[in-house]
């Protein structure tokens, strides 16, 4: 038999859900509004005392009216937060299973592909769907086996709110960690973001990228060429980000061919900087325009990427020599369509010049002792210094130091002496640089 109390305390629940029923649109604003700021940080216990152990009577009701009102917009934010004051609760696991079973995360994820909704909406889902994310490995996957990877990362590709953008990071970076099952789709969801319009969401990108290649483990492929290709940003945000990933990739089977794109986008094809030639035809602002080609501003990142991965690494500097690195970087200091290349690439070429004394040679033969001299006095402002038949001469070099160091047939110490090789065999090492010249002819 119930005492006077809890009668009363039912009574009052009944008298609330009557009055949530009853309400429209507005009065039901109010009592969202007042619950959010009653019960916000409740345990679950504390939320069955506030409505005498019927707290999944008003749920329900509020997961009914959101699968009813999410297409319009009505409440959204309010009615989002409310459900998520059930769902982040201590010891809440029961007000989770029920609002999945209703489908809450297919609506969570509907609502962020649509257009009509507010930005708040969206944040809120994003925020709701966290939550979930958090509470254990199987939720992870079920948000996974909706579609969740595809459908969270369009929406950080196109959300024009950086705040919410920050939101789906840190949704993203707990879907890959933990979730092994699903944690490749993840990585594969962010590599396809990687050329999207928006730099926040690139860089973003590639910062949970980072975390997870190290729980990956394997490289994907198509990590490389979309890597290389963010560099054509005009957002230093986004260059720092894509050249720190680029310092973890090379310690990954796609070294190779990441050492390979970087030097290759030292110097343009042509059919790139052609591009513009009918525009400098006929337009006297295109020295302006030029400067922000989206080819030049890679080749200034590619510059900068090569100099920080031979200061960190004196292997990968050699593994650079063979692919005609030397070549490459005064080539891109002989361009005068845009001068941070020249400066990025003066830089570099000097660490390499001060690192390699075989490097130091070709070069002062390649520029002449007049030129080399400003160029070691001072590399980062010899752009400003050279004039036009200067910079013809840097960009038509014939430079080859892996052709030199095969045809010198340099003895082991010798070896040894420019590259600190240890007691590796002179044999192979001299076969590969044959290898590498051979490669280099073809």
């Amino acid at each position: 038999m119930t005492s006077i109390k809890e009668q009363a305390a039912i009574s009052r629940l009944l008298s609330f859900l009557q009055e949530w029923d009853n309400a429209g649109t507005v009065a039901r604003s109010h009592i969202l509004n007042n619950f959010i700021e009653t019960n916000q940080g409740k345990t679950a216990p504390e939320l069955e005392q506030e409505f005498s152990q019927g707290a999944s009577l008003f749920l329900v009701r509020l997961t009914t009216w959101l699968r009813l009102t999410y297409m319009t917009g009505s409440c959204l934010d309010k009615l989002l937060r409310s459900i998520g004051v059930f769902l982040s609760a201590v010891s809440s696991n029961h007000y989770l299973i029920e609002f999945l079973e209703v489908g809450g995360v297919l609506t969570l994820l509907e609502i962020l592909a649509l257009e009509n909704i507010k930005e708040e909406g969206k944040k809120e889902s994003i925020r709701l769907l966290q939550v979930i994310a958090n509470s254990g490995r199987k939720y992870k996957e079920l948000i996974c086996e909706s579609y969740g990877v595809r459908s969270i990362a369009e929406f950080l590709a196109k959300s024009k709110s950086e705040e919410t953008q920050e939101e789906v990071q840190v949704l993203l970076d707990s879907l890959v960690h933990g979730n092994p099952k699903y944690q490749n789709q993840v990585y594969k969801g962010l590599i396809a973001l990687l050329p999207c319009a928006s730099p926040k969401a690139q860089q973003l990108s590639l910062q949970t990228l980072r975390t997870a290649q190290s729980i990956v483990g394997t490289t994907h492929p198509s990590i490389v060429d979309n890597v290389l290709k963010v560099l054509s940003t005009m957002h230093l945000e986004v260059q720092y980000e894509a050249i720190e990933l680029i310092k973890d990739l090379v310690n990954y089977d796609v070294c190779p061919a990441l050492l390979k794109g970087l030097v290759a986008l030292l110097i343009p094809s042509f059919k790139e900087t052609s591009k513009l030639q009918p525009k400098i035809l006929n337009d006297s602002s295109v020295l302006q325009l030029t400067a922000h080609l989206p080819v030049f501003l890679q080749q200034a990142a590619a510059a900068k990427a090569i100099g920080i991965l031979a200061h960190r690494n004196t292997s990968l500097a050699e593994e650079m020599l063979h692919l005609r690195v030397v070549h490459s970087l005064l080539a891109a200091m002989g361009n005068t369509d845009h001068s941070n290349s020249q400066r990025q690439a003066s830089l570099t070429l000097k660490y390499f010049v001060q690192l390699f004394p075989v490097v130091e040679e070709h070069v002062r033969k390649s520029m002449g002792e007049e030129l080399y001299k400003l160029f070691f006095s001072n590399a980062g402002d010899l752009y400003m210094k050279i004039d036009s038949i200067q910079a013809d001469i840097l960009a038509a070099n014939k430079v080859n130091v892996t052709k030199a160091l095969y045809l010198s047939d340099l003895s082991h110490s010798n070896v040894s002496f420019y590259f600190g090789h240890g007691n590796q065999d002179p044999v192979a090492y001299n076969t590969h640089f044959q290898k590498e010249d051979v490669e280099g002819k073809e």
